[in-house]
């Protein structure tokens, strides 16, 4: 038996709650005002209090952010102690389940901003990953040197852990493999690893406190939230290719340049306009509500509405883009 205490362990629900605002995936944040770090909303699990998770996690948001939730999905456990731990430490361990949430940004904001909460460009915590603009300066610039020399290193890697040459090539698309929007996660996660985000310097990670000064690569988040914000764009990017779960971002009525957009926005690139809207054709997902949108100035645009009945008719209903 081991001589050491065992530390209480508690467990967290996180919610990556997201919206859109434009051409802007959201994700709700709160603190960031100087006394505590910008953060996911998240609270404690409590068993005498709550049936579920779901319905923790429904109800802290609410009370934390004055926000009702739609579409919600666990995503994953995040149980690492990480944080620089010691062997004296005596404060409880918190295994932190991450939940993944669609919503729509409420009109009146204000509730919002009563409860310390607000929707920030998720972009603003993973610059790298949008595309739309073209291949990003800071990949080029900064983190691909940087991971170029740390894969040079010569470190004692655990058996299970592929290479770092070909976890770089794989993730960031070196070396004529393509870049897959759907690495979110293994990208922040070899960032981590050698160092570069200001969490592995917060953790006591060596490869981050190795290093003189980081280069900002994002905001940095408290705890787990950056990963497990990495992990809900990552499986939000690969599900709406087969569930149609973007239209719980979506207003009830629509353009299918809105649409199109949206779905740009959340993948980080562009995609063609006749081959989306063919692709949007032979999905069946939409049909035409019989009306038309002057809102952006120009001709008349039909306005569709998502075919609920789409669900029932088959299991796979998404939209099918291809990796670049």
């Amino acid at each position: 038996m081991s001589s050491h205490p065992s530390a209480p362990v508690e467990i967290g629900l996180t919610a990556a709650i997201v919206a859109m605002r434009g051409d802007a995936p959201q994700i709700l944040v709160a603190g960031g005002n100087g006394r505590t770090p910008i953060g996911l909303p998240s609270g404690p699990f409590d068993p005498l209090k709550h049936r579920t998770f779901e319905i923790a996690l429904r109800t802290f948001v609410a009370e934390q952010t004055a926000l009702n939730v739609g579409y919600v999905e666990q995503l994953y456990t995040f149980g690492d102690r990480g944080r620089h731990a010691q062997a004296a430490d005596t404060s409880p361990h918190v295994v932190s389940v991450g939940y993944l949430a669609l919503t729509r940004v409420p009109d009146d904001e204000g509730k919002l901003a009563g409860a310390g909460a607000r929707f920030e460009p998720w972009y603003k915590f993973f610059p790298w990953e949008d595309w739309r603009g073209g291949r990003p300066t800071l990949l080029d610039r900064t983190i691909l040197p940087a991971l170029g020399e740390w894969v040079k290193a010569t470190p004692t890697q655990p058996a299970a852990k592929l290479p770092r040459r070909e976890r770089l090539r794989q993730a960031f698309g070196t070396e004529g493999f393509p870049w897959d929007e759907e690495r979110t996660l293994d990208r922040y996660e070899l960032l981590y690893d050698a160092g570069l985000v200001e969490e592995a310097r917060r953790d006591g990670r060596e490869a981050g406190l190795a290093r003189r000064a980081l280069a900002p690569l994002g905001e940095a988040m408290p705890l787990d939230h950056r990963r497990i914000l990495a992990t809900a764009i990552a499986r939000l990017r690969a599900k709406m290719k087969y569930r149609p779960v973007v239209f719980e971002l979506m207003t009830p009525e629509f353009t299918l340049t809105e649409l199109q957009r949206t779905v740009e926005a959340i993948a980080g690139r562009h995609l063609h306009k006749q081959n989306f809207r063919r692709l949007v054709e032979s999905t069946q997902l939409v049909e035409p509500t019989g009306e038309t949108s002057t809102a952006t100035g120009g001709r008349p645009a039909a306005l569709f509405r998502f075919r609920r009945e789409v669900v029932a008719e088959r299991p796979s209903a998404g939209l099918r883009f291809g990796v670049r």
